[in-house]
């Protein structure tokens, strides 16, 4: 059993690291329906289930404390990549495609909750996934810690967000033939010319991390000391927003330009990952087939009103497909279905999705506020 907090923090960044060398390396196919960020979780869950973790003051101080530095710090870097100079050259029916993603997974989720009478747990918990699939990952733990999430109900969300997203992958991927079809009948007409100009907002690289790291924390500890001072709902909350004001008016610096941000921003997430998967202990899975369901749920509702939208808009087939997996998958996969349709049109896929990091905790924290109000 593991008493020291030195090496319950090595413990859960070697489980960290292992699974994401493990996906970057292997190339293994496992990790195209499982993402290495669930293993991360299922893994220090399993550690924590076994009783490998002893549960003492030093550990619980470790984990506070290093869950709420790296929170902000984490945000803050993710939303550094943001371009909106590149996002309003998407063009009209992208633009409108993306507001109309944001919109129906707002509404399925609102609809949802109400039909499935969730409980303040549920409710959370689907709080925290909206902001995942919104933006990504990182806004759910950001919009989790916000509305306080159990460590169990954050395991069925993860479940959720991995069931559901890998089914919706592969629907969209099967739909790229039918393109012309769905096309026709709305009506669309794309010029592909004009999205091919659109340069990537990512940065690539590792170089200057430790500047990096130093300037994260630096927002981390601003944004902390003045919570204590000013809160919006709860200081958790506050220092989310402030962290995120920070990412985006790094975003008109010259930090934008600086690479390494996005992987001292992973690194941290997956470590993030790992500390809440370290405090999860499953009684039971009895909930999951419910959970999976009702998600499964707010995708049809997605779907139905997306196609709705084109109808009325005459949008293409890719506008919308790209824009719902930019929302639901982010900028691991939404890149990969644009390509489908065009290798030229990859960084439309980067751009939705890095515009995520930035709506989804707003729109995470906003849906899930209305959850947890509807569940009282």
């Amino acid at each position: 059993m593991i008493s020291s907090p030195l090496v319950y923090l090595f413990t859960l960044a070697f489980v960290a690291t292992f699974f994401n060398l493990l996906e970057k390396k292997t190339k293994l196919k496992i990790f195209k329906f499982v993402p290495a960020v669930v293993m991360i979780y299922a893994c220090s869950m399993f550690l924590a289930t076994m009783g490998v973790f002893e549960r003492n003051d030093a550990i619980n101080n470790i984990y506070a404390l290093t869950k709420t530095n790296l929170l902000p710090a984490m945000l803050f870097l993710m939303l550094l990549q943001i371009d909106f100079s590149h996002f309003f050259k998407l063009g009209r029916s992208l633009l409108i495609s993306y507001t109309l993603a944001v919109i129906s997974l707002a509404c399925g989720f609102i609809i949802v909750s109400v039909v499935f009478n969730f409980n303040q747990e549920s409710a959370s918990a689907f709080g925290a996934l909206a902001g995942s699939w919104m933006g990504g990952t990182a806004n759910m733990i950001a919009v989790g810690s916000a509305l306080e999430v159990s460590q169990e109900a954050y395991g069925y969300a993860l479940i959720v967000d991995s069931v559901n997203y890998t089914l919706w992958v592969m629907l969209l991927l099967f739909l790229v033939p039918f393109a012309s079809v769905f096309n026709r009948f709305t009506d669309a007409k794309r010029n592909e010319a004009i999205f091919s100009q659109i340069g990537c907002a990512c940065t690539m690289g590792a170089k200057r991390y430790w500047l990096l790291i130093f300037l994260a924390l630096v927002i981390s500890l601003v944004s902390q000391m003045i919570a204590t001072h000013v809160e919006v709902l709860n200081k958790t909350t506050t220092v989310v927003l402030l962290a995120t004001v920070f990412g985006v008016l790094g975003s008109f610096t010259k930090l934008k330009s600086m690479n390494g941000s996005s992987e001292v921003a992973t690194t941290m997430l997956y470590v993030l990952i790992a500390l809440i998967g370290s405090k999860a202990v499953f009684e039971s899975f009895s909930e999951v087939g419910v959970y999976v369901f009702a998600g499964f749920s707010i995708l049809v509702i997605h779907a139905l009103i997306m196609v709705l939208g084109a109808k009325i808009f005459k949008l293409d087939l890719f506008s919308i497909a790209v824009a719902s997996l930019a929302n639901i998958g982010g900028v691991a996969s939404a890149p990969i279905l644009a390509a489908a349709y065009n290798k030229s049109l990859v960084s439309v896929g980067v751009l939705m999705a890095i515009m995520g990091y930035l709506i989804g905790t707003f729109g995470g924290l906003f849906v899930g506020n209305i959850l947890v109000s509807l569940a009282q």
